[in-house]
């Protein structure tokens, strides 16, 4: 018996027992779209949170205050000292751009409308540093920081919340903590971050905010976003800015009192993270895609029963025992695969209707069907349907004629 006959003679097997081929069906349809539906929430979910660390900005270092791996005591915090040693090129000629920030939620209100935002006070430099970009108006100058000038810059979210728009609210005055400040641009948007929405922020003097909005001591900063010259120069900028805070903290070797990370530890941490999230949530659809596999063989044995006689009549005229296996073989394959080419069309289906979904609730939000997302999933539901008809076909095919004739 040749390939094509044993997919016909399937074929007209399953068409007999329509009902019956799909429910079978169906069970391979649900693994098999929990398979694509699942893969392509991670890999968009792993694909926004490494994009929105990328578009933090570019060679970035980022510098904290106290040790995260060890308890150091009497640790100092960063001082805009260490900010102005850090542009030094003679001590740091590894570093393009420095910019210190002072960082806390505050309620900014305007007309009755009110909402907490991350409040932000910032250097000049924070613009190019960041890739911050503006809808309209200016940044903040040096004139606004040595004036403590009373400015702000509204993030995307914050535009929509306070005024229902992001257009044309250059020179409005909005209150920071009760206290007025006049609005001079409106930032672009850039989404979600590893510091939490990069939208939902307010951008305010460094002085400005220090002084009157987060009561910080006059030379202290929260955080030190610095900027390599070129991506290769990374790993020397490190070893500068430690080498700097080491002798001006005066720490003890091996006792740092602050703590430096890159991007790429960032994206290396997020990556494995979201990688273990999409194998997670894979082997639950995959479990549902077993389930369908033993619905295909509790289906082929009964089909073997029912069909004794037939089997026991083919073998009587002629009919090979790798014949008989073939076809109950075929007959499952063909189950599996039909349920995977529905599961992927299903699954593509429900992974855009989660992407509406979360872009409708406001946050953005991409699923991706990849190409090796299908490719596995239609192999494995094959795989399923060889597997499991492996024992029903074996057993159909190890049937004797003459007790198979005599089947009731």
């Amino acid at each position: 018996m040749n390939i094509t006959q044993s997919i016909r003679e399937a074929l007209e097997s399953l068409i007999a027992n329509k009902l019956r081929a799909a429910l079978t069906i169906l069970g391979i349809v649900i693994g098999v779209a929990a398979v694509i539906a699942m893969l392509a929430v991670g890999t968009g979910a792993q694909d926004t949170i490494i994009g929105s660390i990328s578009g933090i900005g570019t060679n970035l270092l980022f510098v904290f205050q106290g040790n995260l791996q060890q308890d150091i005591r009497n640790e100092q915090p960063l001082t805009i000292g260490d900010v102005s040693a850090f542009s030094d090129v003679f001590q740091a000629p590894h570093i393009e751009a420095v910019a210190p920030i002072v960082t806390g939620n505050i309620g900014v209100a305007y007309e009755g409308k009110t909402t907490s935002v991350e409040v932000m006070g910032i250097t000049p430099e924070f613009e190019s540093v960041r890739n911050f970009n503006l809808i309209e108006g200016s940044f903040i100058t040096d004139d606004n920081v040595n004036g403590r000038a009373s400015v702000a810059l509204l993030g995307p979210e914050v535009a929509d919340k306070l005024f229902g728009r992001r257009e044309f609210l250059t020179g409005e005055t909005i209150r920071i903590d009760g206290q007025p400040f006049r609005v001079i641009g409106v930032l672009e948007a850039k989404g979600g971050g590893s510091f939490g929405s990069q939208d939902n922020v307010v951008l305010v003097p460094i002085t400005t905010a220090r002084a009157r909005l987060l009561n910080r001591e006059r030379d202290h900063v929260d955080v030190v976003f610095v900027q390599a010259v070129d991506a290769s120069s990374v790993p020397i900028a490190y070893e500068e800015i430690a080498q700097i805070l080491r002798a001006r903290h005066r720490t003890e070797l091996g006792a740092d009192d602050f703590t430096i990370f890159t991007q790429e530890d960032f994206l290396s941490v997020a990556g494995t993270i979201t990688n273990i999230f999409t194998i997670f949530l894979g082997g639950i659809a995959a479990i549902s895609l077993l389930v369908g596999g033993v619905g295909i063989m509790n289906i082929m044995l009964v089909s073997v029963t029912e069909r004794t006689k037939e089997i026991g009549l083919r073998k009587a005229v002629g009919a090979k025992k790798a014949d008989i296996l073939t076809q109950f073989l075929t007959e499952s394959i063909l189950l599996s695969l039909f349920g995977g080419i529905i599961g992927i069309i299903f699954g593509w289906i429900i992974s855009m209707v989660v992407g509406r979904i979360a872009v409708a609730s406001g946050t953005p939000f991409s699923p991706v069907v990849g190409l090796d997302a299908i490719l596995l999933a239609t192999i494995f539901s094959t795989a399923v349907g060889l597997f499991f008809g492996i024992y029903p076909a074996n057993r159909a095919a190890n049937l004797e004629p003459v007790e198979a004739l005599r089947y009731e």
